[in-house]
């Protein structure tokens, strides 16, 4: 099955850049471009695609705004987004994930990267990039505004297999890798993940993560 991709960015040299960089990956296909904020919202209601992928930096409305018009808290149906910007800035990955961002990835990431972060957000999963996920996770349970965490306790305890994911999924791993360290199936670490979801009362890996660390500053 093809993964339809939306990119947005004001730059035409990086759209063409990621388009192409995508439309040579196996099984992902871009089926639009979006200039702005704006066009990209439009764009992403009438193609919907599996995939947005938008820039932070847009004229008239930024891709952050858009990312919560798409997938933000109370949206219907929400689409899946990854965020990708050349700058390495912690308030941006914030923003971006509390607006319902399923990746953040830079500009400088790479086309393997890359096309890991958009198969993972059309699998409902979430990436960020390598460099700034612990820092990120570590500096989330410090701030005042966080994502909503699950309730103190889970709804059902975990199991013992469930609390090797979580610690693994804490560390930053990507399913490949925990599933090498647990010596289990890649199936098996989604089951996991999933469970782990719907037990902590959380939407993706990434809130997950934040919930472990949180737990453990809490202990």
């Amino acid at each position: 099955m093809t993964i339809r991709v939306l990119v947005a960015d004001d730059q035409e040299l990086v759209r063409t850049g990621l388009r192409t960089i995508l439309d040579a990956q196996d099984g992902i296909e871009v089926v639009g471009e979006a200039v702005d904020g704006q066009e990209a919202v439009s764009l992403a209601r009438s193609l919907r695609p599996d995939v947005c992928l938008f820039d932070i930096r847009m004229p008239r409305v930024d891709g952050l705004e858009a990312t919560r018009l798409l997938a933000g808290p109370g949206v219907e149906n929400p689409m899946s987004v990854v965020v990708i910007t050349t700058f390495d800035l912690d308030e941006y990955v914030y923003a971006a994930l509390r607006a319902g961002a399923r990746g953040f990835l830079l500009k400088d990431a790479g086309s393997a990267l890359l096309a890991q972060a958009i198969r993972a957000a059309a699998d409902g999963e979430a990436l960020i990039a390598p460099k700034v996920t612990v820092r990120l996770l570590e500096a989330f349970v410090h701030q005042e505004q966080r994502l909503p965490l699950a309730p103190a306790q889970p709804i059902e305890p975990l199991t013992s297999r469930e609390e090797d994911v979580l610690a693994t999924v804490a560390r930053g791993l990507s399913n490949l890798e925990i599933a090498s360290e647990l010596h289990i199936t890649l199936s098996t670490v989604k089951t996991h993940l999933t469970s782990l979801m719907t037990k902590l009362g959380v939407r993706n890996r990434v809130e997950i993560a934040i919930w472990a660390l949180g737990r453990r500053r809490n202990n």
